[in-house]
């Protein structure tokens, strides 16, 4: 694999001697690119600072399945199409690039599992460590955590339901999936529930995240000298947060087992290596941001969508009330069994994957689609929110919320590599089945107990700050009678024998 520049001013993980992304692409004149390019500044007419994915769906409409763009003297390949993007997934030609706004967080988390480059050590090393700490097993022992804190969620909304007062959805998200991780991960409570206001840590964690975005809109760190000053005290405190975190644990000795048990006292199975103190600190940082960030996000479209299509809640929470019954506390494998909410969780993810694109390079000199030459660590950001809603693979109506799309049947006559919210292959997130787990039994806690009404006048707007999340998304929570029936049309197929997409053992590498 090629050598990789790891200095953070590159913000490119180019191979050394690749200037940009031209020089990996000898045909580059052949990728479209939107209209009225401005010498020097590139393609800044009518794009914003402040949605720069959602620009990029604009222009990805217009120009194709693979187009490119130009923000001062930055060139960026995107890819869109069902078959390209199926093609940069095969693990043999092409793999992880860490570039854009994720090389950026460095600064912040180091080699860690998410930011690490290939040729480092350490992902391996982490990642054989702490993938058991996401197996059945594993994720049985956390259940009842991510029960505890459901349960301060609820009591939150039921008083706000009480009151007649709506709620704010991602901020309540956040909370809940801050508290989880910390939780089952780390044995540490934020006490984000009793507080008015976010919890410092997640202010840190959201000023890094846009920090590491803007670099990408401007022609030089310079220009953010003030923003650079803050992010290093975001920095600094996330790193205090950590490190008060772990020198807690280590003085009171091993707890249940949890991720960071993993970190400090489990050696490598086949060489003995243990993760360093400073690898811990990254991991721990990694998990927290990543681990809470991307699923809040997940939750909240889900429920703004749920909202929003009330006979699709009615059938979900009829499954709910079917499947659990009168179940006051449901069980690891209960969850599971909740498919047609599992369905809406996957549909909203399809419309607005909270990461919305991953970036892969090739690992040697391959031509993409049959078209395209590419060199050796030349890389592309496969656009996943424009990927999910490719028509020819998803219809003409693919902008419609339709969970029947994840209808077994459907699933089976889709092709490979279409569904792609949690990335793609090694690299391809390594908590998804804690995601998926959690916020699955959280849409049935939540549809179990309140009717969700929305606000007639809200029109949707997803905010960008890396990861995706609806602005300003408030919601009326409504407790529901004990024992209110609900009925709905039966689901159609049985998922029993359909493995998902998602789906995937945590040691061998994702499809």
């Amino acid at each position: 694999m090629a050598e990789t520049v790891t200095g953070p001013s590159h913000g490119t993980g180019l191979p050394k001697g690749f200037r940009s992304a031209e020089h990996g692409w000898p045909e580059l004149s052949r990728i479209p690119h939107p209209p009225h390019r401005l010498p020097l500044l590139g393609d800044i007419l009518g794009a914003s600072r402040r949605t720069p994915l959602q620009d990029s769906l604009r222009y990805a409409r217009q120009l194709g399945p693979i187009f490119r763009r130009r923000a001062f003297n930055r060139e960026f390949v995107f890819v869109w199409g069902a078959g390209l993007a199926a093609d940069m997934a095969d693990e043999s030609r092409f793999a992880k690039h860490v570039g854009l706004g994720i090389a950026n967080l460095r600064p912040v988390v180091g080699d860690g599992l998410f930011t690490a480059y290939n040729h480092e050590p350490n992902w391996q090393l982490a990642h054989d460590v702490l993938a058991p700490g996401f197996s059945r097993e594993a994720m049985a022992a956390y259940h009842p955590m991510m029960l505890a804190v459901a349960d301060r969620l609820m009591d939150h909304w039921d008083r706000e339901a009480a009151a007649g007062r709506t709620v704010d959805v991602p901020g309540d998200m956040t909370k809940l999936t801050l508290e989880t991780i910390a939780r089952t991960g780390f044995g540490h409570d934020f006490g984000s529930f009793e507080r008015a206001r976010p919890h410092p840590f997640v202010t840190a964690m959201i000023g890094t995240l846009t920090y590491a975005q803007r670099l990408n809109t401007v022609p030089t760190p310079f220009l953010l000298r003030r923003a650079a000053r803050r992010n290093q005290a975001d920095i600094a405190y996330l790193n205090h947060t950590v490190d008060d975190l772990v020198r807690a644990r280590t003085a009171s000795g091993p707890g249940d087992g949890d991720l960071l048990d993993r970190m400090l006292e489990t050696a490598h199975p086949q060489t003995g290596e243990r993760l360093s103190a400073e690898n811990v600190r990254r991991q721990v940082i990694t998990f927290l941001v990543a681990g809470h960030e991307t699923t809040s996000g997940a939750l909240s479209f889900a429920l703004h969508y749920l909202s929003r299509h009330p006979d699709v809640a009615e059938r979900a929470r009829a499954e709910v009330d079917r499947v659990w019954g009168d179940t006051a506390v449901p069980g690891y494998d209960q969850v599971a069994r909740l498919r047609y909410v599992r369905r809406v969780l996957d549909e909203a993810l399809r419309l607005w994957p909270t990461a919305p694109a991953f970036a892969r390079e090739a690992r040697e000199d391959t031509v993409l689609g049959g078209v395209h030459p590419m060199r050796r660590g030349a890389w592309a950001l496969v656009l996943t929110a424009m990927l999910h809603r490719d028509p020819e693979v998803w219809g003409a109506d693919a902008e419609r919320f339709d969970p029947d799309r994840f209808d077994p049947k459907a699933v089976r006559t889709r092709p490979a590599h279409t569904f792609k919210p949690f990335g793609t292959g090694a690299r391809a997130c390594i908590g998804r089945q804690f995601a998926l787990h959690e916020a699955t039994l959280v849409l049935g806690l939540l549809l179990r107990r309140y009717d969700l009404r929305a606000d007639p006048a809200y029109r949707l707007r997803v905010a960008e700050r890396l990861t995706l999340m609806p602005e300003g998304l408030r919601l009326r929570p409504e407790r529901r009678a004990a024992g209110t029936p609900v009925t709905a049309p039966a689901l159609s197929g049985a998922a029993d024998d359909v493995p998902s997409e998602l789906r995937c053992p945590v040691h061998r590498a994702a499809d």
